[in-house]
């Protein structure tokens, strides 16, 4: 069985393909290319946010109400929890702000017994309004900031390790320690790979450069990182072997490669493709 930490490791090494979600534009400073901490705040935060909504999806739901001893906190009040923390920061970070409706404002032990659809619903939401938050800050200006992100990920990361522990003792595996699906690679050469030779634009300032090598395909971020291996395993899909990521490739109607899809953490960022 592969270790949390052994995972880990592997999703950092393949930083190339670890990008964050960034929505549109919305600031006047959003034309400006994000900084490179900026970059490896938002791909940690999609990290530790991704592994979290899979860890409480997988999870039954009628383990909600478990927690190893009754000073501890039960699995639902954790996803509530988490939610409101994800609120609470990511509102520093920008000017984007959260609306509360009335149930926002009930205890947290009653929160806690939402049905799990609504709580891991609501818990993807709450990154998904940190994406955009994150997204608006783009640089990394002041000291409260950095402290900020650091809460932010630091608190991301504390609930992963806790649930995972839970996880463990209801004799589950969490989803940083599962294998990769395994994956076929097929034939392709050199002469078909060149079509998807170029630069996909992930956001403003941020590309994955698509290169063909030696017969194989690799893909590198402008963001920095060592050129990574795609393996194709059909004629538009292909993957990576050292960390559980694909890359989708998006085609118009006469057939020529337009941008890409990547998938990982259970989120898919779409880029299109900017220069041959």
């Amino acid at each position: 069985m592969i270790s949390d930490a052994c995972q880990f490791r592997r999703g950092v090494i393949v930083a190339a393909l670890a990008m964050p979600m960034i929505l549109p534009a919305q600031s006047s400073t959003a034309a400006r290319p994000p900084d490179g901490i900026m970059i490896a705040f938002e791909r940690f935060a999609d990290l530790f946010g991704g592994r979290l909504v899979a860890a409480f999806d997988s999870i039954p739901a009628n383990r909600y109400g478990y927690r190893p001893t009754p000073s501890q906190q039960t699995i639902g009040y954790i996803a509530q929890h988490l939610e409101d923390a994800n609120y609470d920061l990511c509102e520093r970070v920008s000017t984007l702000k959260h609306p509360r409706a009335r149930k926002d404002s009930l205890a947290d032990t009653l929160k806690a017994r939402w049905p799990k659809d609504t709580l891991v619903k609501r818990l993807d939401a709450s990154l998904r309004f940190c994406d955009s938050a994150l997204e608006r800050a783009r640089h990394l200006a002041t000291p409260q900031l950095a402290s900020t992100l650091l809460a932010f990920e630091t608190d991301l990361a504390e609930h992963y390790s806790q649930i995972s522990t839970y996880m463990r003792l209801l004799g589950m595996v969490p989803p940083s320690a599962l294998p990769p699906r395994p994956r076929t690679a097929i034939a392709m050469p050199a002469s078909t790979l060149s079509q998807f030779v170029g630069a996909y634009e992930l956001a403003p300032g941020l590309d994955l450069d698509l290169t063909v090598r030696d017969s194989a395909l690799f893909v590198r971020s402008s963001a920095g990182g060592p050129p990574v291996r795609l393996w194709p395993e059909s004629a538009s899909d292909f993957f990576v072997k050292e960390v559980d990521a694909q890359l989708t490739f998006t085609r118009n109607a006469r057939g020529t490669v337009t941008g890409l899809v990547l998938h990982q953490f259970g989120r898919d960022r779409v880029a299109k493709k900017v220069r041959d």
